[in-house]
């Protein structure tokens, strides 16, 4: 992780547990509207983006006097929160969890290492090495289940992998994550609107689909963005990217927890190799700065 005093260290690590474990479960909650057909493509989506600005902007009415920002989030960074949300749920209507996943995950590493390798930054041998053993480790877990894609669900999970990976780069410089991922949510609504009024003849939910909405948009798509823009201060792009390959795997051993699943060698072998590429990413990236500063000395 980027060199930073211990505290710093540890917050980063904290955050970005906790924004991974939103991110998994917020992958059930869709999956169990979606996939269940409980609730349309366009109504999860609007819901989800409309309770998401509501418990974020609330959250900042109640902290007002401790959220003094200059930021207050950008339209772009809401284009690309809104073109995330909307290609991720249509595209679940064709695609299953495991496909889904494997082409999401692998357009958003793309998209983040091919935008950091352009802006100049430049990546070690132990750090590709990392990325790739992640990688396999993540294609090894998802491969049992993947099914060949239709050209429209590839297509509109990819939009949402490169969508997610810019927003996540935006993030990066975020100086006030709360206040920028609320007013990021709320710049959505005039999208959300234009989807209600299109999709207005097809609308499609029932209370179980809108329940499962409000709870992925307001808890772990609201609140854990804002948790995972706090953890962009303390990581870099590569080790942002790579990060995100563990939210599977955490699913994984939810199951595990919650609803007895059984331990699988495929998981264990491919969570070893999940972290065992990240440990390579944040400590090749660590010893290089670390070689970087003892060789200006």
């Amino acid at each position: 992780m980027i060199s930073k005093p211990t505290n710093y260290l540890v917050k980063t690590i904290i955050f970005t547990g906790l924004a991974l474990i939103a991110f998994a479960a917020n992958s059930v909650l869709c999956r169990l509207a979606l996939g269940e057909r409980a609730i349309d493509a366009s109504s999860f989506t609007i819901i989800r983006l409309l309770s998401g600005a509501i418990v974020l902007l609330a959250i900042l009415s109640i902290n007002k006097n401790k959220t003094g920002s200059s930021t207050k989030g950008s339209w772009y960074a809401s284009l690309m929160l809104f073109l995330y949300a909307i290609s991720f749920s249509f595209a679940y209507i064709t695609l299953n969890t495991a496909t889904g996943a494997l082409i999401l995950f692998g357009s958003v590493q793309i998209t983040m290492i091919m935008l950091s390798l352009i802006s100049g930054t430049r990546l070690h041998g132990t750090e590709w090495i990392g990325v790739m053993i992640a990688f396999a480790g993540f294609v090894y877990l998802t491969l049992p289940a993947v099914t060949t894609p239709s050209a429209i669900g590839f297509l509109l999970m990819t939009i949402a992998g490169i969508a997610w990976g810019i927003y996540t780069l935006i993030g990066r410089n975020s100086k006030n994550p709360l206040v920028d991922t609320g007013y990021n949510f709320f710049r959505t609504i005039p999208f959300a609107i234009i989807l209600l009024l299109i999709a207005s003849k097809n609308l499609n939910y029932s209370f179980e689909g809108i329940l499962l909405a409000i709870l992925s948009g307001g808890v772990t798509s609201g609140i854990g963005y804002a948790i995972w823009y706090t953890a962009l201060g303390g990581l870099s792009a590569l080790q942002a990217a790579v990060l995100q390959l563990l939210v599977p795997v955490i699913a994984a051993f939810g199951g595990i927890i919650f609803v007895s699943e059984t331990i699988t060698l495929r998981l264990m072998v491919s969570a070893t190799m999940i972290l065992g590429g990240i440990l390579m990413v944040v400590l090749g990236r660590y010893y290089y700065l670390q070689m970087q500063s003892a060789c200006k000395i």
